[in-house]
């Protein structure tokens, strides 16, 4: 009985795959900028291979293609970070004159790029409310409209988007779609089989794994998107240094096992979290009950650990406490490493242009490969330690 091998079968398989010789599990870690030819003939762009180290070596392009295979997508590429794999397709593709549709959830660096450098270049934006449905938001497509920038879940706030019905519907009326996929890596969510143009994600979240690099990837299905992306990568310079994607490639192999931790002690956490009486919802997809979970349940294999939490009531000044009463949460941002981190982002909704009613402060956790039992003592310790606040 033939089978089709799965994404965490495939993570692995191609670093054991044969006909190469005797050779380490992972790619030899390569430094290079020039690149040297036995023959003049041989320095033409046409001869297969790297003709200067900006277009990668040996780790780089491994990483590219396992990345490619995860996505479903003919081609990947690599970008500095995970705000500059968000940026690639939007210089790419569009042109002065052009509108990006996107949620009012937006990630606060997409949303800044979008409103100052993309703006000064004559490129408009208009935000949507992030509960508007798939054709609600489709209705909102204007004449000049021609990406929509798609985050499901929203950043923050954790709205879940019908994903395969917005690009269905963007397609028909040839409004191109790129998504942040970021919580989701490329692993439990793909959006190019879903119908999306870009799929998008900080490689230094859950890919890399371990909070100690930057990287970005941006993949693709259509043939001319790829060359667009390539001629932007190309005609910026960007570069990914041979020793981060040697990281990240590393990380990549175990994505399949650390997610998995990760959204099941999430879910622990968070269900814990729903029945206290300090919190007034929990923003996570995968908890029964929660705004989403049906979206979520038809279209993800899985989940990653970060959510949200409103509070009953809390003030600044209580949220603060809270978190410097924490002992086993970083206070630091990012996510997507081993490591539990919070962080208080009631500020951020004031970017917005309809901020949301909240009874409460909002934090952002991120739950790590800790153990959910020692997580859950140490947020209930500083629940106490902060009850006459």
């Amino acid at each position: 009985m033939t089978r089709t091998p799965g994404p965490r079968t495939r993570l692995i398989a191609t670093a054991t795959a044969r006909g190469r010789g005797r050779r380490p599990v992972n790619p030899p870690l390569e430094r290079g900028s020039t690149m040297l030819s036995d023959r003049a003939e041989d320095m033409r762009d046409e001869t297969p291979g790297p003709v200067y180290g900006l277009e990668g070596l040996a780790p780089q392009r491994a990483l590219a293609a396992a990345l490619a295979d995860l996505e479903g997508a003919s081609r990947t590429v690599l970008a500095p970070s995970g705000l500059a794999a968000v940026t690639l397709p939007l210089l790419a593709l569009l042109r002065p004159g052009d509108e990006v549709l996107t949620t009012d959830a937006l990630y606060g660096p997409s949303r800044r790029f979008l409103t100052r450098f993309m703006a000064a270049r004559g490129v408009t934006v208009r935000f949507h409310d992030p509960a508007l449905t798939a054709e609600e938001i489709a209705g909102r497509i204007g004449p000049a409209t021609r990406l929509i920038l798609i985050e499901s879940p929203a950043s923050l706030t954790f709205e879940i988007l019908d994903v395969p019905a917005l690009a269905a519907l963007a397609r028909e009326r040839g409004v191109l779609t790129v998504m942040d996929n970021t919580w989701a890596a490329g692993l439990t969510f793909r959006p190019l089989a879903h119908g999306v143009d870009v799929s998008v994600q900080a490689v230094t979240k859950y890919v890399a794994g371990h909070s100690d690099v930057l990287m970005g990837a941006v993949s693709v299905a259509d043939p001319g998107l790829e060359r667009a992306l390539a001629h932007a990568v190309e005609d910026l310079g960007w570069h990914v240094s041979p020793d981060d994607a040697w990281l990240a490639l590393r990380g990549l192999r175990t994505l399949p096992v650390r997610m998995a931790a990760h959204a099941a002690s999430a879910l622990v956490v968070a269900a814990w979290l729903a029945a206290r009486p300090e919190v007034a919802e929990v923003l996570y997809p995968p908890l029964p009950g929660s705004r989403g979970h049906d979206l979520w349940r038809r279209d993800h294999d899985g989940a990653a650990g970060l959510m949200g939490v409103v509070t009953r009531g809390w003030s600044e000044a209580r949220a603060r406490a809270f978190l410097n009463r924490l002992t086993m949460f970083g206070l630091g941002y990012s996510w997507g490493g081993f490591e539990s981190l919070i962080t208080h982002e009631t500020g951020q909704m004031a970017l917005r242009q309809s901020p949301p009613t909240l009874p409460g402060a909002l934090l952002r956790l991120h739950v790590g490969l800790e153990d959910p039992a020692d997580l859950i003592a140490d947020l209930d310790q500083a629940f106490s330690a902060t009850a006459d606040l």
